[in-house]
């Protein structure tokens, strides 16, 4: 680990947002983004109403949606393509997120089908070998404010996801040390955030082998600096490849289950059809559902305009193999130029360079696994995993 990331972890007694943080009479009176949905109003005031953020586009105050601006992520094909944590989107569930947590006295507790439960202190997770790893932690449902016919949801645009270098331990070497128990299936994780009246409690489950993946880790730094409070301080769960619903936040209890996770959080929510990408005809009911899992790849304009067409893309479950984009509606595809590799789990910058002429843009992303993004609108009712070719209209001069 980090000496200066121990020390800043080590000297905040508690981290806190204070009383008053959240509160709503001043969130309104600063400036509109459109997202641009094509239904209904897609203007969002912009904030910089909560501490540690931004410049962030509000979606909800309580409990905090916060989308990041699609400027944010611009940058150069040289630039680091890390989201600064203080524009790194926000999402909670429900109302009563933790304002405050006491690093000393904070516990992370393992227990269920273990040899011996444990209760860790962030020191004692510390004291563990220390990994890094770059991932994107995407919504599943970023652009949900896109489908069409509308769907229920929050009405995210595109930039409910955000890129980091996340540092902690690995999830595997915090269940050795409690020891797997006979007939041990699945591991569940929940956080300090608590649900209203008679609520499910928000928790989510990896499958035992997922859980052990030598890439999901327990993180208590986000680029180089401890999480912040909004972001899931002090420990978050980061599987990458898979939808931000497994990044659990505010992670205080792992459990390990000898039997599938019938939970609502499992068994109702979060499920998209199983129909390839997840797509069913629109208003349809009673199909086959699975809990949503890898994401898929996306590629993304950050800027395109007569100076520079450029943006970000992810592989999603695998690297960025390559980014193509097209001017004749997909007849015919060229490379883009592409940024540093950051990892098989990370964005990826790409720029193009356009002949003079008014045109619409289209660009799509390759996976190393050879999955390609598709043109063909995708529709479900949870308004989850959207990856359609994006397009933009440019007149380079």
């Amino acid at each position: 680990m980090d000496d200066a990331l121990r020390q800043q972890i080590g000297r905040r007694g508690a981290l806190a947002l204070g009383a008053g943080a959240l509160a709503s009479s001043p969130l309104w009176a600063q400036s509109l983004v459109d997202l641009g949905f094509s239904e209904n109003d897609g203007r969002r005031p912009l904030t910089d109403a909560f501490p540690g953020k931004t410049g962030m586009i509000l979606q909800r105050t309580r409990g905090p949606l916060l989308e990041t601006p699609m400027a944010a992520f611009d940058g150069a094909l040289s630039d680091n393509p890390a989201t600064p944590n203080d524009r790194f989107f926000v999402r909670w569930h429900y109302a009563d997120i933790p304002l405050s947590v006491d690093a000393a006295a904070f516990r992370l507790q393992i227990k269920g089908a273990v040899t011996r439960a444990l209760s860790l202190s962030l020191d004692a997770i510390q004291s563990l070998p220390a990994v890094e790893i770059a991932a994107v932690n995407q919504c599943s449902g970023n652009s949900r404010g896109l489908f069409a016919p509308r769907v229920p949801g929050a009405q995210w645009g595109n930039g409910a996801m955000g890129h980091a270098v996340w540092t902690g331990v690995r999830l595997s070497d915090l269940l050795d040390r409690a020891g797997i128990g006979a007939g041990a299936q699945h591991v569940r994780f929940a956080g300090l955030d608590r649900p209203p009246g008679d609520a499910p409690w928000f928790a989510k489950t990896l499958t035992l082998a997922q859980a052990r993946s030598r890439d999901v880790i327990v993180a208590y730094g986000m680029n180089g600096v401890q999480l912040p409070l909004l972001n899931g301080f002090p420990l978050r769960l980061i599987v990458p490849g898979y939808y931000s619903t497994y990044w659990v936040k505010a992670l205080d209890s792992i459990e390990v289950l000898t039997a599938p996770d019938t939970g609502y959080w499992m068994d109702k929510a979060y499920r998209v059809p199983t129909a390839p990408r997840a797509s069913v005809i629109p208003g349809a009911k009673d199909f086959p559902t699975m809990p949503i899992g890898r994401m898929l790849p996306r590629a993304f304009f950050t800027k395109a305009d007569a100076q520079a067409v450029r943006g970000i893309a992810m592989g999603g479950d695998a690297g960025v193999a390559k980014v193509e984009w097209s001017i004749d509606a997909g007849k015919s595809w060229h490379a883009a130029q592409l940024g540093r590799d950051h990892g098989a789990y990370g964005f990826r910058r790409w720029a193009a360079v356009l002949p003079r002429g008014s045109h619409t843009v289209a660009v799509r992303t390759t996976n190393l696994r050879g999955v390609t993004q598709a043109a063909d609108p995708i529709w479900n009712p949870g308004g989850y995993m959207r990856n359609v070719i994006e397009t933009a209209k440019v007149t380079v001069a």
